[in-house]
């Protein structure tokens, strides 16, 4: 399906990258380069779909949004944005936006939502962005793999979906299930948190669903259960794949039906709420055991949000870092600062323990650290010490070859679903050898024939390879 695509955006080569690529798709484009452009454009040229950037010479493209739904009812209008946060996110969803897409996004991607607003697969919502409620949002972090994460949250605020939140311990699985709930439809009814692991099973059944009176030995009078206290409001299972098994089976009739009786009662009770889960483990390995109930499953699994683990997106341990240092001294303990060799040596960690971790690691600083600015050293007397063995121990005993696999990893995922530019290879090794070469010549004392040995080259290729990256032979012995 072909149609007729305005792009508003300030950047002239990425208006001709989305202009090419979508002409070459069948469809009539044309590009402008301001809002002002856009006010006279729009009417003379009559877009089916208007792809607009947020940040504009002359404004915020998402603040024109209400008023081009308001004024050309069915339009959909895809945003693109550099500032890549849930924020960013869930605002262009309130202000009727039909998808929205971060920079650097992935042209095959950008087409498929243009070919889905022109199939009309979604309609755009006429809401009014709670700004207040947006900019006190508890996740952190600009990384493409958290992006995946706004947009779904994005998606998934304005409906009764159940939604399955999937990650290791201390990834940020409730915050999540909140940020659905405070952004959604349900947000002034109460939020019910449950840790399935932390109820013992002979109770479990009546926490969740209540009991009566004389229901069981020393049940003296009628208790609510959770799903009761959650009336209108939203019940957060977390450590779902902890819950035994005839719980499954009650839980799941709930899920099918919309009520529920308490413990020794007889009466029906509606089950209006909205059911989020979390889990650590693998529920489909779960399933494959016998141990949890598949159509259980799939009834939690309608919508999967999976987060990343820290080391996974290391390029926000910075920003969360200086996060938890505000909250820290929000709660009374001193103010602390991070300087960029703290963040590199942070970034340096596995952080086995994710984002509980690192904030637990910020709050003793604050408490520990006289000095008002973290350095390197307190770090590494808090996280194992500055030695290559404890290093090596944080990228998780595999030292180099983790540190390098990461390092692709954050690279990659830098680029979407494109591939980076050709030449890898020889970019890898670019970065590799000079602070090879430097270590050896310094361990040699700047000796190149020693060094060549140490290497296992032979020493005109040594000297071949430090003329290539001008590497000064007696400046590495003078500083060895």
């Amino acid at each position: 399906m072909n149609g007729r695509i305005l792009v508003v955006d300030d950047d002239a080569a990425i208006r001709t990258v989305i202009r090419e690529s979508l002409r070459r798709a069948g469809h009539v484009v044309e590009t402008v380069a301001s809002l002002a452009e856009l006010r006279r454009r729009i009417e003379a040229f009559a877009p089916d779909v208007l792809v607009t950037d947020v940040m504009l010479p002359d404004g915020d493209g998402l603040d024109l949004v209400p008023e081009l739904v308001e004024r050309h009812p069915g339009l959909p209008i895809i945003v693109l944005s550099a500032r890549n946060t849930l924020a960013t996110a869930v605002r262009a969803t309130e202000q009727g936006a039909f998808d929205y897409l971060p920079k650097p996004f992935d042209l095959d991607e950008l087409g498929r939502a243009v070919t889905g607003a022109l199939a009309g697969r979604a309609a755009a919502k006429e809401t009014e962005p709670d700004e207040h409620r947006a900019h006190e949002l508890p996740l952190i972090g600009r990384s493409p793999a958290m992006q995946t994460v706004y947009r779904t949250i994005a998606r998934v605020v304005a409906n009764d979906l159940t939604v399955l939140i999937l990650g290791e311990s201390g990834t940020g699985k409730e915050l999540v299930a909140r940020a659905i709930h405070d952004l959604g439809p349900r947000a002034k009814r109460p939020f019910v948190p449950v840790n399935m692991a932390a109820i013992p099973r002979e109770l479990i059944e009546s926490e969740l669903f209540g009991h009566e009176r004389g229901a069981f030995t020393g049940a003296a009078q009628r208790n609510a259960g959770r799903f009761e206290q959650a009336h209108g409001g939203t019940l957060f299972l977390d450590e779902i794949g902890d819950m035994p098994m005839d719980a499954q089976t009650r839980l799941l009739r709930v899920l099918q039906e919309g009520e529920f009786t308490a413990v020794g009662g007889a009466r029906a009770i509606k089950a209006d709420v909205r059911v989020l889960a979390a889990t650590h483990k693998d529920l489909e390995r779960l399933v494959a055991e016998g141990a949890f109930r598949e159509d259980l499953y799939y009834r939690l699994n309608v919508v999967p949000i999976r987060l990343p683990a820290l080391r996974q997106r290391i390029e926000d341990v910075g920003e969360l870092a200086r996060h938890f240092l505000d909250r820290a001294a929000a709660d009374g303990l001193p103010r602390k600062t991070l300087g960029e060799e703290a963040v590199a040596r942070l970034m340096r960690h596995a952080w086995p323990g994710n984002v509980r971790e690192l904030e637990n690691l910020m709050r003793r600083l604050a408490a520990l650290v006289r000095e008002e600015r973290i350095g390197v050293a307190a770090i590494d007397a808090q996280i194992g010490g500055g030695s290559q063995a404890d290093v090596m121990a944080a990228e998780g005993g595999e030292g180099l070859s983790a540190a390098i696999e990461r390092h692709l990893a954050v690279y990659f995922e830098g680029f979407g679903r494109m591939l980076p530019p050709d030449g890898l290879y020889d970019r890898v090794l670019a970065e590799i050898e000079p602070p090879l070469l430097r270590y050896a010549l310094a361990a040699a004392k700047g000796n190149q024939l020693r060094a060549a040995r140490l290497l296992g080259i032979n020493r005109n290729t040594l000297r071949k390879k430090l003329t290539e990256h001008g590497i000064d032979a007696a400046e590495t012995r003078r500083q060895g």
